[in-house]
């Protein structure tokens, strides 16, 4: 690791927004530590890619304040950064795809928190048109379109896949397959 770090002029940190606030704070006394360099993560230049309305650090058993409290904003080091906000959705603008740009435009009004709170649950409702729902069957049919024939061709089953948030969802999707 030292043979990459050390003379990297610059670090791309994708989905940083995920990260523990410690996660860039170990990072900054390694980068000074590397290089004998006591200016901020080594005089190195951090790129953070991510959206900082969509996800915070998962903490098991935390509450919210965990959460925020744990987030990159929150670390000492965000005083450093230089924020830049991209402009354009490009996949709308190069598709000009309608519904792409409503889905985008969803989104962006949920994460700028303009979405009432329920105030008993702590939770928002999605408007009717947020997503398509689709049953499990006719999600798997869509996405492994003639399995029976397939089902042994592992470039074929590599270029597909169903996300789900949690284990179980998996299990039960995978059972069905």
């Amino acid at each position: 690791m030292t043979k990459v770090l050390s003379p990297s002029k610059i670090v791309i940190w994708d989905e940083c927004t995920m990260a523990h606030k410690r996660a860039l704070e170990a990072l900054n006394r390694t980068l000074k530590d590397l290089r004998n360099d006591s200016r901020c993560l080594g005089g190195a230049m951090i790129l953070l890619f991510g959206d900082f309305r969509q996800t915070l650090p998962v903490i098991p058993r935390s509450t919210a304040a965990d959460e925020i409290n744990a987030c990159l904003k929150s670390s000492n080091l965000w005083r450093y950064v230089n924020k830049l906000q991209l402009t354009t959705n490009m996949r709308v603008a190069l598709l000009n795809d309608t519904s792409a740009e409503d889905f985008s435009e969803q989104l962006l009004t949920i994460g700028n928190g303009q979405v009432p709170v329920d105030e008993s649950s702590g939770l928002i409702s999605f408007p009717n048109n947020f997503c398509n729902f689709v049953s499990k069957d006719e999600l798997i049919n869509n996405v492994f379109k003639d399995i029976i024939c397939n089902y042994k061709n592992n470039e074929w089953l590599s270029e597909r896949a169903i996300l789900a948030a949690k284990n179980k969802d998996v299990d039960d999707l995978n059972y069905i397959i």
